[in-house]
Order: structure tokens, then sequence, then C-alpha cells
């Protein structure tokens, strides 16, 4: 069944121009622009809306509820902090949308379309290409499958948790840098440009991991320019939180290898990685492999194919 129609993601470039009006003053220009409160400025209030409300859950997490503070990346701190995250970013986007008066699922993730066609699409992408990826770091003999090294209770119990958790971190960081700021820098700067920056944003936070790397921070900003490419063809975010989750998920449970940088217990398989960094992707994992590089390629040229833009005049090809 298809999914019904999205509130939909109408690319702010492409909003008609505003009729001619008298001059403004010069505060008046500093603060808005022929569609309101510049881009920048709604931005900002955007921040320090999920920032404040970061700050008050943290203080509620530690002074009400005495959860102890988070010193090392683990399994559960991590999907937490992703969750609070996207729950104080999915706020301040809601009180924007009351601002600007638009529904909240114009900024990419309309309930509507929630894990409908688009999700589940996407998730079999994101399957098939991690699983892409390390066959062919396995054919060019950069790692091996040696044993499960889970019982199957406990495969099931660790399956179940980094599938949940790795819903929360895609649902997380495509709405950081693909959600309220992308759609709102757009209407300021234009699509691909606020795509291309949100983009380095995203490859650059990686750096912050322990065993990352500039080869899997270059990556993770070309895979995420392309989930903006799919934002653009397919109206909303939902495809790719289903790459983004089945991909991680592949990472790190499936074929048990280095995700970021980052090792996590639970995994499925006894994996060996050796090799060298180009072929393997080293400490960073298959990220940083050079097949990732060609695979990005194939994934633009395969979904441009597959997801045809519209035609000439349409906000598509704005």
């Amino acid at each position: 069944m298809a999914d019904p129609p999205s509130p939909a993601y109408v690319a702010p470039d492409s909003l008609p121009p505003e009729p001619a009006t008298p001059p403004k003053s010069l505060v008046y220009r500093i603060f808005a622009g022929p569609h309101g409160l510049r881009a920048g400025w709604r931005l900002l209030i955007f921040i320090a809306l999920a920032a404040a409300a970061m700050r008050l859950l943290g203080l509620i997490a530690v002074f009400v509820l005495h959860l102890p503070r988070p010193t090392a990346i683990a399994p559960l701190a991590l999907n937490l902090r992703k969750a609070g995250l996207f729950v104080c970013m999915l706020f301040a986007a809601w009180v924007m949308s009351r601002i600007e008066r638009r529904p909240v699922g114009a900024y990419g993730l309309p309930a509507s379309r929630a894990f409908g066609r688009n999700f589940w699409v996407g998730s079999l992408w994101g399957l098939v290409t991690v699983t892409a990826l390390v066959l062919a770091i396995r054919a060019a003999h950069g790692l091996t499958f040696d044993a499960l090294a889970l019982t199957s209770r406990e495969a099931f119990r660790w399956g179940a948790f980094w599938l949940v958790g790795f819903i929360i971190v895609a649902l997380a960081e495509e709405f950081l840098t693909r959600g309220y700021a992308l759609f709102t820098l757009a209407s300021g700067m234009g699509f691909w440009p606020a795509a291309a920056l949100l983009s380095a944003y995203f490859g650059a936070i990686h750096l912050g991991n322990p065993g990352e790397a500039w080869t899997g921070a270059t990556s993770s900003a070309l895979i995420g320019l392309w989930w903006a490419f799919t934002l653009r063809r397919t109206g909303d975010l939902w495809f790719a939180v289903g790459f983004h989750t089945w991909f991680d998920y592949g990472e790190t449970f499936i074929y048990s290898v280095p995700n970021s940088g980052l090792v996590f217990p639970g995994h499925l398989l006894h994996t060996t990685v050796a090799g060298p960094r180009w072929l393997t992707g080293g400490s960073v994992g298959p990220e940083a492999s050079v097949f990732r590089f060609i695979l990005i390629v194939v994934l633009f040229l395969l979904f441009d194919r597959l997801y045809p833009g519209k035609q000439p005049g349409s906000r598509e090809s704005s």
C-alpha cells in the first residue's frame, strides 16, 4: 500500500518572491527578509530551544531521577542520549512550527508516513548496501567471519536492543542535520548549499569518536549528502532513517565490525579484520574503506535512475 500524501517537504528555495514593498529600516532588514524572520535567526531560536530542553532534561535525569552521569560511550547511555536529543529537537521544531504557521511534518518527518513504505524501502537499501560493502572487503581478504559470538537467547536480546537503538540514532542524526536545520537554511541559501554545509558538519562530528579518522568523516559527509538527495526526491526523511538504521545495525550487530570508529558489545559474530586501511577502513571500520566511496557513487547513480526528478519548473528542479 502506498504511503498517504505527505504534508511534505516543499523546498524552501522555491518559494515565490514577495511583491515589491516600500524600503524598510536597517534594523528590520537585519532581522527580516522577504518571507519573514531570516533563516539564521530562526535556526538560532531553534538551537536555543533544543539546548534549553536538553539542559532541563539532563537536570531532571540527574537530580530528580538520580541517574548517574555517563562517563563513556556505553550502549544504553548512547541510546538514551540520542533519544533525549531527538525529543528535544522535535519539541523545538514543534514550537517553531507554531511560530512559522506550518505543520511540524514539513521539516522532514511527517507523522502520517512514519515507518511506512519509504522507511522499509530505505531499510532494504541500507541492509543490501552494508552487506555488499562487507562482502566486498571479505572477497578482497580484508576480513573473515570466525564463529557466532552469542547464544540464540543473547542474539535475540541484543538484536532487539540494537534495532531499537539504531532507529533512535537514525531519527536523531537525520533530524539534526537534515530536518529543521536543512529546511530553514535552505530558505536562506538554497537547498544544495545548505545540504552541503550540514553534510560537512555531519562528517565533522564523527571525528569526536575514539577510532574515527578523516577518511571515515569524509565518507559520512558524502553519505549525508546522499541522504539529503533522498529527502529531495522522496519528499521526507523516512527513506534516509530506514537506510541509516539498517546500515548501522548491519555493521554493529550482524557483521560485527567497527561502526564510525566505535566497537560495541552485543555483536552476533566473531569477525577478524586484517588488511590495509584503504581496504578495511582500519579502526574506523568499513565506512572508511575505498569500497564505501565506490558504493556512494553507485547509490547516487542508482537512486537518480529509480527516483527521477521532476520536470523543469518544479520544485525538484530548482
